[in-house]
C-alpha cells in the first residue's frame, strides 16, 4: 500500500532518490568539459570511481575474491560497462549532454526485451505504450530533418542508442552477478566491475592514441567530480532511499536526471531548442517512464 506523500517515510527516500538523480544529472556535463578524449574520460571515472568503491569494501571487510564464477560475471559486466561509456562519450562529444543522455535511458525497452527473451518477464501494457511513445519523442527530436543533419551527427545518435543496448546488457549482468548466493558484497561487486572497466578503457585509450595526461585544473576537478559523484555517491544515495519510494513515484523521480541533463544542455552549452524539440523530449521522457515502471 503507498504511503501518503506527508508521510515523514516516504520523504525520507524521496529526498536522497531526487539528490542522488540530481547529481548522476551533471555526468554527462562533466564529459563535455574535461579536456581529454572520451576514453580516457571513461577511464578516470572508473578509476577514480572503482578505487573509491575498493577502500569502501576494504573497510567494511568484504571480500573481494570469491571464486571464478562471480569474478567471471563481473568482468562481463566491466566489458558491457566500458563499451556503455566508450559509445556515450562519443555521443556527449557530438550530440551534447542532453540528447545523448535521454537517449542512453532507452536502455529501458532494451532491458526489457532481453528480461524477456532470456529470462521469461511478461511485457505489460505500459512497455506497450511507452515504445511508440519514445519513438515519437525521438523523431520530434531529430527525425523531422534527419537526412540534412550531417554524418557525424547520425553516427552520435547510433552512439546513443548503442549506449543504451550496451548499458541494458550491463544492467542485466550486473543484476545476475548480485543475485548470486557466492557474490561478493555490492560494494566489492562494483569495485571489480569498475577497475575491470578502467582496464579495458585504459587499453582502448592506448590503442586509439588517446592520452593519460590530464591537462589542466578544469579537466582535473570535472573528472575528479565525475568519478565521485557519477560513480559513487550519486548511485550510493539512490540505493538508499529507493526502498522507501514506490515503483512508480520512483521512475518518475529517476527521470530527473536525463531531463536535468537536458536543461544543463541547454544552459552552460548553449543547445539551441524549439517547441518541436521540447515536444520531442517530453515524449520520450514520457516513454521512458512508462518502460521503467512496466517492469519491477
Amino acid at each position: 500500500m503507498n504511503q501518503p506523500p506527508g508521510n515523514p517515510s516516504l520523504l525520507s527516500g524521496l529526498l536522497p532518490v531526487m539528490f542522488g538523480a540530481s547529481m548522476i544529472s551533471f555526468s554527462a556535463v562533466f564529459v563535455k568539459l574535461a579536456h581529454v578524449g572520451p576514453t580516457m574520460a571513461g577511464f578516470y571515472r572508473v578509476l577514480f570511481g572503482g578505487a573509491i568503491l575498493t577502500a569502501l569494501a576494504l573497510a567494511q571487510r568484504k571480500r573481494i575474491w570469491n571464486g571464478p564464477r562471480p569474478f567471471g560475471l563481473a568482468v562481463a559486466a566491466g566489458v558491457l560497462f566500458a563499451l556503455d561509456l566508450s559509445f556515450w562519450h562519443r555521443s556527449i562529444h557530438i550530440l551534447g549532454p542532453g540528447l545523448s543522455t535521454i537517449l542512453s535511458n532507452f536502455q529501458v525497452f532494451f532491458l526489457s526485451g532481453m528480461g524477456a527473451l532470456f529470462m521469461g518477464e511478461r511485457l505489460g501494457g505500459r512497455l506497450a505504450l511507452g515504445i511508440p511513445l519514445a519513438m515519437a519523442g525521438l523523431y520530434f527530436l531529430v527525425g523531422l530533418n534527419f537526412a540534412s543533419l550531417g554524418e557525424d551527427y547520425q553516427r552520435g545518435l547510433i552512439y546513443g542508442l548503442l549506449t543504451a543496448v550496451c548499458y541494458g546488457g550491463y544492467i542485466l549482468t550486473l543484476r545476475q552477478l548480485q543475485t548470486r548466493s557466492d557474490a561478493p558484497g555490492r560494494t566489492a561487486n562494483l569495485s571489480i566491475v569498475s577497475l575491470v572497466t578502467a582496464l579495458i578503457m585504459g587499453v582502448e585509450g592506448l590503442l586509439q592514441g588517446e592520452r593519460f595526461l590530464i591537462p589542466d585544473t578544469q579537466s582535473w576537478a570535472a573528472l575528479l567530480a565525475y568519478g565521485v559523484a557519477g560513480q559513487v555517491l550519486g548511485w550510493v544515495i539512490i540505493a538508499r532511499g529507493l526502498p522507501r519510494v514506490p515503483a512508480s513515484l520512483a521512475g518518475l523521480v529517476l527521470l530527473l536526471q536525463p531531463t536535468l541533463a537536458f536543461v544543463w544542455d541547454i544552459l552552460f552549452f548553449d543547445k539551441p531548442l524549439d517547441m518541436v524539440q521540447g515536444l520531442g523530449a517530453s515524449l520520450a521522457l514520457g516513454g521512458i517512464y512508462l518502460g521503467a515502471t512496466s517492469r519491477k
